[in-house]
């Protein structure tokens, strides 16, 4: 893993940006980015290298795509929204022909965890990811009851990360972050390794491991007891709502006798007891090195 200083001797560039080079365009992160960075006042010039990619940007916004030299020139800030395994192939790419000051926004924080960005002392590295709506939340509209993801219609959390620049190109870097992921109703400054030990190592790691051994045990409840999936899946999803209500403090509230002692039962025959350590920092590394 490399280790990033922030460094006070990037020059300042002006806070109102203008122009936005976005890279991976027309993948299913990239559209979504350019769907909402379409209703700000930034201009953005949109890079796709597969024709397919193009041809969805193009259905989807009747967005052209242009070559990446054209895009990056005159870029304040360039985003790059492509998958984990391509960002240190594109960065080095790309990272060499920017301009001094310029801000590479990246969005997941296992790529530049493990090191694959290129040194550039005069540029800003900016790390920023979406919390997604919240299970608890207070949406009442259609659209946003079905925003799972976020960046539609649900608000949502986000994280960010200055890797390096200067402290002022946190507030150009988390701009940029309520534009792409809006509508966003809290924002949460972390450092890169922070962001790391949330995801992978929370959200999937242990939470994502979590959830599909439950879709598992709905699955062999069904199997073993002859009851139907849809009145298992009632049964388990309700549970689930007032069992997390309750733990993760949306109520108050605590649980029966039969429930603790259920619970007691429960965790040493499901997890090993030294499961913490999928939060030690060479797990955390070694995991990234596997996404990437």
């Amino acid at each position: 893993m490399r280790s990033y200083q922030l460094a006070s001797t990037l020059p300042e560039r002006n806070p109102a940006m203008t122009k936005i080079a976005l890279f991976g365009a027309g993948g299913k992160m990239g559209v979504r980015l350019s769907t909402n960075l379409a209703k700000t006042d930034y201009h953005v010039a949109h890079v796709e290298v597969s024709a397919a990619g193009q041809a969805r940007l193009k259905e989807a916004l009747g967005f052209d795509c242009v070559p990446a030299e054209a895009a990056i020139a005159g870029a304040d800030a360039v985003i790059l929204a492509v998958p984990d395994t391509h960002i240190g192939k594109v960065a080095q790419e790309v990272v060499p022909k920017l301009a001094a000051g310029t801000v590479v926004v990246i969005l997941d924080a296992a790529a530049p965890y493990a090191g694959h960005l290129p040194e550039r002392a005069d540029i800003t590295y900016f790390i920023t990811h979406p919390c997604h709506p919240p299970i608890y939340n207070d949406e009442v509209t259609p659209e946003g009851k079905a925003d799972h993801f976020g960046g539609v219609a649900a608000k949502q959390g986000i994280v960010c990360a200055l890797m390096q620049g200067p402290r002022a190109h946190y507030a150009v870097g988390e701009a940029i972050a309520r534009a792409i992921y809006a509508p966003v109703v809290r924002s949460h400054e972390v450092t890169v390794a922070q962001m790391a030990m949330l995801e992978p190592g929370l959200s999937e790691t242990v939470c994502a491991s979590l959830m599909t051994v439950m879709r598992e045990a709905m699955d062999e409840c069904v199997a073993r007891s002859g009851v139907s999936k849809e009145c298992a899946r009632d049964f388990l999803l309700g549970h689930m709502n007032i069992l997390g209500a309750v733990l993760f403090e949306e109520r108050q509230g605590v649980f029966s006798d039969a429930c603790n002692k259920a619970i007691q039962y429960g965790i040493p025959v499901l997890m090993k007891d030294d499961w913490k350590r999928v939060f030690d920092w060479d797990e955390i590394t070694a995991s990234i090195r596997r996404i990437t």
